[in-house]
């Protein structure tokens, strides 16, 4: 009994050590996101990257200085993109979603986009939340 109540310690130290976030250089950030962010938010500083291991997975937080955040895997696909109050890149949501918005919610704009496993999830600048299918197609609202 005492050897598996040592062995299941000691798995946990194991597992909790090879848990890691660290702040790295642009430099080790994936060529996609690199690319993602010279295409989408050209000009814009970026403030820090906070690079998140696990066993299971790899991501990537950014921060810029104009204080968006995304969120990148472990290959530089983006996985959620949070403008805070400014609007996300109209090219980043896709057109069915831009088209829904604009016609049932003049005047908003997406300032949250987050790939989920149904589709994606977006925030608009007044705090609605709307789920849409991965073709567009509105699943729900929460306020």
């Amino acid at each position: 009994m005492k050897k598996i109540v040592y062995l299941l310690a000691v798995s946990a130290l194991l597992l909790l050590g090879s848990c890691s976030d660290r702040i790295v250089p642009v430099g080790q950030l994936p060529e996609a996101a690199k690319s993602f962010l010279e295409q989408y938010f050209p000009g814009v500083s970026i403030s820090y990257i906070k690079k998140d291991s696990d066993l299971l997975k790899t991501t990537y937080e950014v921060r810029l200085d104009s204080g968006a955040e995304i969120d990148f895997d472990s290959k530089g696909e983006w996985d959620k993109v949070d403008c805070k109050r400014q609007s996300v890149p109209s090219d980043l949501v896709p057109a069915a979603i831009n088209t829904y918005i604009d016609a049932n919610f003049p005047g908003q704009f997406v300032v949250k986009i987050d790939k989920e496993l149904f589709g994606y999830e977006v925030e608009l600048a007044n705090d609605l939340d709307l789920k849409f299918t991965k073709d567009g197609r509105l699943m729900g609202v929460d306020d």
